[in-house]
């Protein structure tokens, strides 16, 4: 985006009435501030849930996340890409969860209750007492969080900051799957290193594709979840075998997930 470019951008930003922090770190790409994501950040802004956007904490094929200002401290906002953002797959996790079933399959809609059910997923996580991002607000393709970070950067993720005690890690790790499960009736459905960040203790993000133990998919995801945390933490700790941490966190008899497994 040309300097002329980012000037105009920032002046419409501002007529939303969204104040932006740091104009030379706010770098932004065009598929992302459409009309509709201005107008969630305007109404945003009216609900006083939000007063000011910078720069970019992370940038991913579905969503930017960028540090913002609410009430004088800083948040998160993650913001979905209406025109980019992965239609199918979206779909794919929403069918099936009965709290979303009356979703209608235009993009807009279906990336509207993405971001609804992120926020759903992280609320029901965090009244669990379980280590996520606090959600505060979501409009449209747009939801602020609780920023997890200290002096304006992000906490890095445990794929670029691996455990100094991986036992210790990979055991809290485990119990967050469990309790998850237990606690707050979700199942990740998309765990591994790089949506676990490290700062005063492990937390986990990206909620969107999580669902409750009543999905089709459910178990599948469970095990999914438990292998590739067993796959990041082999080699660097003992860890338990799948079907163990499985049958731990369900309930089901591990005789009967072993019979399950040789019917495969």
């Amino acid at each position: 985006m040309a300097r002329a470019d980012e000037d105009q951008f920032d002046r419409e930003l501002e007529a939303h009435g969204v104040r932006v922090k740091d104009a030379d770190a706010f770098k932004v790409r065009d598929d992302v501030f459409d009309e509709v994501t201005l107008l969630a950040l305007y109404r945003l802004v009216h609900r006083k849930r939000l007063s000011a956007i910078g720069g970019a904490i992370s940038t991913g094929k579905e969503a930017n996340v960028y540090l913002a200002e609410a009430a004088g401290r800083d948040v998160a906002v993650k913001i979905y890409r209406i025109q980019t953002a992965n239609f199918n797959t979206m779909s794919s996790y929403l069918v099936g969860d009965r709290r979303f079933a009356s979703v209608r399959k235009t993009r807009k809609e279906v990336i509207f209750t993405w971001t609804r059910k992120e926020f759903a997923n992280l609320k029901r996580a965090h009244d669990a007492d379980l280590p996520v991002p606090e959600p505060f607000a979501f409009d449209r393709n747009i939801l602020l969080l609780e920023f997890l970070g200290r002096d304006g950067r992000p906490f890095p993720r445990l794929k670029d900051d691996p455990p100094l005690d991986p036992a210790a890690t990979y055991g809290r790790v485990i119990a967050f799957i469990r309790r998850l499960y237990r606690e707050a009736r979700l199942v990740h459905a998309d765990l591994s290193e790089f949506n676990i960040l490290v700062g005063d203790q492990e937390y986990v993000i990206d909620m969107g594709q999580s669902v409750t133990p009543d999905h089709p998919q459910a178990l599948s995801f469970l095990m999914r979840d438990i292998r590739n945390v067993n796959r990041y933490f082999e080699g660097r700790c003992e860890v338990r075998p799948d079907v163990e941490v499985f049958s731990e966190t369900t309930g089901i008899p591990l005789e009967a997930v072993l019979a399950a497994r040789r019917e495969q």
